[in-house]
């Protein structure tokens, strides 16, 4: 009889396995078994080839078992028919990559994908389509849509990257965050979420697919969900055979130039991973983003900065941003141990409090895991299996065994790390630069004319992020003349006789402003409106509607107001140095550059050169000292920069650029920026990045885990680790007592173990990492009776000599 099971359990399991993905309602089913899986999105254009196996390396470290990625249309299809996987847009190869080293792979293909990305991933091309509506049941849409997931999805199995291929690539997601705008489309919006659906379905990838915050997501797709809080939030699977998923725990608030930025503690983030493990069933849970990147060029969408999702996991540069890294890595690990529970156990709920709950899961045998949570805002007594457990506020303890406490989200017990720029070269002679002066356009200069003020997007057709409004005006006396401008966005600068008199912009979601100016010329005026774009819009109901550049403009005069918006007006599309291509080698090489003067004035091209930094550290630029504008490295954008625009705070929104080491030569490196603003270059710098100082904290009393081989086995020590190729150089401070404060500000109290910095010095001086247990016997007792911690900051430094 045994013999027969086994040979009836192993037909059913190849079955199974060959099937390659499937689900049921507790989670996704690989191979025949069932996962609990933790990913994070990295998104292979918001960084570089030489940088995604470190990134994905550290993704693997931190105990993620997956990479999702958004595909981005309008990279891949940039004219209808033509298509780009080269360098950043390389999908093949990033997920090659993830294969490497052993990862799934989610892969969202939208292919709308929002993600504060320009025009959510659409080719802009769409709306020169005749008769386009996007994102509902409108065939034009539908037929450039299916055509381009349906080349997706073939280069994906010509590449044998679905699991059922043997691949990676365990889940799929078609539309993004529809339900937001479904309403708006009527009937039209229901009839598209069923044909996108049964379209997907049918290219018959052997993997389930997803739509995230779609909660009529038709079957057998799965419904996800996008937020903070899904533990709360979701309403769960649609369907009693489908596994809760989370596609976007967002680790941060995405930053917007002249918005506060809004992170997120890693102590709220886990919790609410915790809660939907627990509440909702969860077994697939996504950080939004893991690395974040950088939005080089113009992809960013309208208003949002440069740098992406800085304060994630990883940072823009592919550095680890500790406690979050290290606390979520621990929370992965904890719930792995209690991953066989959570997936075969039974569940059991018990109220112990008002917002006190404990879910057990207990196995054939009786053994369970257990996870505490205490909802509210103060520390929760629990009474568990006759024992005592104090919970912080707002947080959920993880029993692997019933027992013992081997993670509490709000307790933060990894390492601290403190990132550093450091200036590599100082631009700070005039002989260091050159610059040119754009034009300004007149009426006589342009050769597209209307009697009506153009609308901008359709205008440029996104070649650029500027057009010029101009047109000429006979002042008739010496009174003062007001213009007023009523601009749709983004930004707008005035120039009457080649001198500007005025400027303006609007702000994220409030980008239509009005400037008033007053011109102090007289007689014939060339009026020029050099109107600018920060970024096309990512989301909404037809998109292809959507509209900026200049409304109305009028002018007031003797108390008489002349309306201009029914005039002559002349346009130019773009800046004379982008059609030059001043920022390229090329283009640089044949432009007329003048010296530097120190006079600076608005509209300039301003180029130097200057040889990488030494060694592997990341590096920036420095624009601190500028306005509002772009920036390019031999050639390629590393983004838009907008200085000038301030938070609330009154501190720049961004200052650094991330300028990545594949850009970058040896020597003689082509920098070349485009102000709009009267700023001074001379304040450049060439900086470096990296992580410089490393802080733990511990406690006797068990407060710091660390897991073992063995549940239960626990050792109270820290554990301090520097970034790749730096060393331990300077033990900062230590002690083993009652140190004050945590790692971002400590002093000695006045318990103190007198040999802690030697203790500290012998065990990790020279090292790359290293871990000191907190415990009288190698502290000594400086204090019988009390409970001791201790803490240990240190400094890293690339090879130093000890």
């Amino acid at each position: 009889m045994p013999a027969l099971w086994w040979l009836l359990f192993a037909t059913s399991a190849a079955a199974v396995e060959s099937m390659g993905v499937d689900y049921d309602a507790r989670s996704l089913i690989i191979h025949g078994s069932p996962k609990i899986l933790f990913s994070g999105s990295i998104h292979y254009p918001r960084s570089t080839p030489d940088m995604w196996p470190l990134l994905i390396s550290e993704a693997k470290r931190g105990g993620l078992s997956g990479i999702d990625t958004y595909v981005f249309w309008n990279l891949h299809e940039p004219k209808p028919g033509q298509y780009d996987f080269n360098g950043r847009y390389d999908l093949v190869g990033f997920i090659k990559q993830v294969q490497a080293q052993g990862l799934y792979v989610c892969l969202r293909i939208g292919p709308f994908i929002e993600g504060e990305w320009s025009y959510g991933g659409l080719p802009f091309w769409l709306r020169d389509v005749p008769g386009i509506v996007s994102r509902t049941d409108n065939k034009p849409f539908k037929d450039y849509m299916r055509s381009f997931v349906t080349k997706i999805v073939g280069l994906m199995k010509s590449e044998s990257l679905f699991a059922s291929q043997g691949g990676p690539i365990i889940l799929t997601q078609i539309e993004n965050e529809y339900q937001n705008v479904e309403r708006a489309f009527h009937e039209g919006g229901q009839r598209y979420v069923k044909w996108a659906a049964d379209m997907a379905v049918g290219l018959d990838t052997g993997v389930p697919w997803a739509m995230c915050k779609q909660d009529d997501a038709p079957d057998p797709v799965i419904n996800a969900c996008n937020g903070l809080m899904c533990g709360v939030t979701f309403q769960g699977p649609n369907s009693p055979n489908k596994p809760a998923i989370w596609t976007e725990n967002w680790t941060q608030l995405f930053e917007v130039y002249g918005n506060a930025t809004m992170t997120r503690k890693p102590e709220d983030i886990a919790y609410h991973a915790a809660l939907f493990i627990v509440r909702k069933n969860g077994s697939y849970i996504n950080y939004y983003m893991y690395h974040g990147g950088t939005n080089f060029g113009r992809s960013a969408s309208e208003f949002v900065t440069t740098s992406y999702y800085d304060h994630a996991p990883l940072d823009e540069y592919g550095l680890r941003n500790q406690p979050m890294w290290g606390h979520l890595k621990e929370l992965h690990s904890a719930v792995k141990l209690c991953s066989h529970f959570l997936l075969y156990g039974v569940k059991s709920v018990f109220s112990v409090g008002e917002q006190q709950e404990v879910y057990v899961y207990t196995g054939e045998n009786g053994e369970c895991a257990a996870f505490l949570v205490n909802e509210l805002g103060v520390e929760a007594v629990f009474e568990f299996q006759n024992m005592t457990y104090r919970l912080p506020p707002k947080s959920i303890s993880i029993m692997a065994d019933c027992k013992t406490e081997v993670y509490n989200t709000a307790k933060v017990n990894t390492q601290f790390s403190t990132r550093t720029r450091k200036t590599a070269l100082k631009l700070d002679s005039i002989e260091m630069w050159e610059q040119i002066n754009e034009p300004v356009p007149v009426y006589d200069d342009t050769l597209t004319r209307s009697n009506s003020l153009l609308e901008q997007m359709n205008t440029t057709k996104d070649s650029s992020d500027y057009l010029w409004y101009t047109t000429s005006y006979e002042k008739t006396d010496s009174s003062q003349t007001m213009i007023t401008v009523n601009s749709r966005g983004h930004a707008l600068s005035v120039f009457a006789n080649g001198v500007l008199i005025g400027s303006s912009h609007g702000a994220h979601r409030r980008s239509g402003f009005i400037l008033e100016t007053s011109t102090p010329f007289n007689g014939v005026q060339d009026i020029s409106l050099l109107s600018s774009m920060v970024g096309l819009p990512d989301s909404g109901a037809y998109m292809e509607t959507r509209a900026s550049g200049l409304l109305n403009v009028s002018i007031q005069e003797n108390q008489a107001v002349k309306d201009l918006t029914n005039y002559a007006w002349g346009y130019q599309v773009g800046l004379l140095g982008e059609k030059l291509e001043y920022y390229s080698e090329h283009g640089s090489s044949l432009a007329n550059w003048k010296k530097y003067t120190s006079v600076s004035q608005p509209l300039a091209w301003y180029k130097s050169n200057f040889d990488a930094p030494s060694g592997y550290d990341p590096v920036a630029l420095n624009l601190a000292s500028m306005g509002k504008g772009e920036a390019w490295i031999n050639g390629q954008s590393i983004g838009r920069y907008w200085i000038s625009f301030h938070k609330p705070d009154g501190s720049p929104s961004q200052s650094w650029y991330h300028i990545p080491r594949s850009f970058l030569k040896p020597r003689d490196n082509l920098l070349v920026i485009f102000e709009e603003e009267t700023t001074n270059p001379l304040g450049i710098t060439i900086d470096t990045v990296s992580v410089t100082q490393v802080c733990g904290q511990a406690t006797e009393s068990g407060k710091r885990l660390v897991f073992n081989s063995k549940l239960g086995e626990k050792s109270h020590k820290i554990h301090l680790e520097c970034p790749p190729g730096k060393l331990i150089s300077k033990i900062l401070f230590a002690s083993f007592g009652n140190p004050t404060g945590d790692c971002n500000n400590y002093i000695m109290g006045n318990c103190h173990s007198t040999i802690s910095r030697v203790v500290a010095e012998k065990a990790c001086l020279g090292e790359n990492a290293c871990s000191i247990h907190a415990s009288y016997k190698r502290f000594g007792d400086p204090c019988p009776g009390i409970r001791k911690n201790l803490l240990v900051a240190a400094e890293c430094q690339v090879h130093i000599d000890i």
